[in-house]
């Protein structure tokens, strides 16, 4: 009489895990990994397969919004950023392509601004090295640490410039008289570069304030020198997120197409009509941005 083996039982834990289906988790990726675990870790192909092909002419359009905005009051990334993450992009990947499609969009405004004669790079081009490194440091610390400290401070200092702009009757496009030299005012933009490229909601906000503010420019100029200092920022941001591989390329050249139409409208916008539509725009950003934060901050 021979004996047969009996083959074990498979424990149920074993076969639940065998047949559990990891579903991806945001609403727009390819149904073919929705059968598998997803890596955010992975390189950009795995990234690009996760979009379905209609989101590149959806963010495509949305990269024109944002592009207008920007180039009048700034905080675009406050609709391009989530609208990024809602696609399901990961969050480093969506903060190196957004920072890609920005700095067309920015470059375009800054060159018609230039054309227009409201600023001189060669004037500020030491502001312009501090900015680039400061920019630069900060996508490095943030890649290293996070930016979830921030949540809190930021909504603050962001909820200070909408009033300011609100009350204060230095917001027109009137030069006033300066309350601190060009010397004094490098570091700030270098530590305000800092903040863009570590977090960057309201970077623009920040700069046009404080140029109105502290070295008494009119609107419209401080907003034509934002500019200059943001499209700085994002070239230094771009390199450190290209180098680490963070940048979808494909997509961010669909958007950068919608931004530089954006930016050309917005700075032709902002160049005929001023104060009379920077100043509005930059307190709803300013709001806008503050209730974003303060609601990721209180629901995370």
């Amino acid at each position: 009489m021979t004996m047969v083996p009996v083959r074990a039982r498979p424990s149920l834990a074993l076969m639940l895990k065998e047949k559990r289906v990891t579903r991806a988790p945001y609403p727009f990726v390819s149904r073919e990994v929705e059968t598998r675990p997803l890596d955010f870790a992975g390189d950009e192909r795995h990234c690009r397969r996760m979009l379905e092909p209609w989101l590149y002419p959806v963010l495509t359009a949305v990269a024109f919004c944002t592009g207008f905005i920007d180039a009048i009051a700034g905080g675009g990334g406050l609709i391009m950023v989530p609208a990024l993450l809602f696609a399901g992009i990961p969050p480093l990947h969506a903060l190196g392509t957004n920072k890609a499609q920005s700095m067309c969009g920015t470059a375009v405004a800054c060159a018609n601004y230039a054309r227009s004669g409201l600023f001189s790079w060669r004037e500020h081009r030491w502001t312009v090295a501090l900015v680039f490194v400061g920019a630069a440091a900060g996508v490095l610390v943030v890649q290293a640490i996070g930016s979830q400290s921030m949540g809190l401070v930021i909504p603050i200092l962001l909820m200070a410039v909408a009033l300011y702009v609100l009350l204060s009757p230095r917001m027109t496009d009137e030069d006033a008289q300066e309350r601190i030299g060009d010397t004094a005012y490098k570091p700030l933009a270098g530590a305000i570069g800092f903040y863009d490229g570590f977090f960057g909601p309201g970077t623009g906000s920040f700069f046009t304030s404080s140029l109105v503010g502290l070295r008494g420019m009119g609107l419209t100029r401080a907003t034509a020198l934002t500019k200059l200092f943001n499209l700085t920022s994002n070239v230094a941001s771009v390199i450190v997120f290209a180098i680490g591989g963070k940048i979808l390329c494909l997509l961010s050249l669909c958007m950068a197409l919608g931004a530089m139409a954006g930016g050309w409208a917005g700075s032709h916008s902002a160049m005929r009509f001023g104060a009379r539509l920077i100043r509005p725009l930059l307190v709803i950003l300013s709001l806008g941005l503050t209730a974003r934060l303060l609601w990721g901050y209180f629901s995370g």
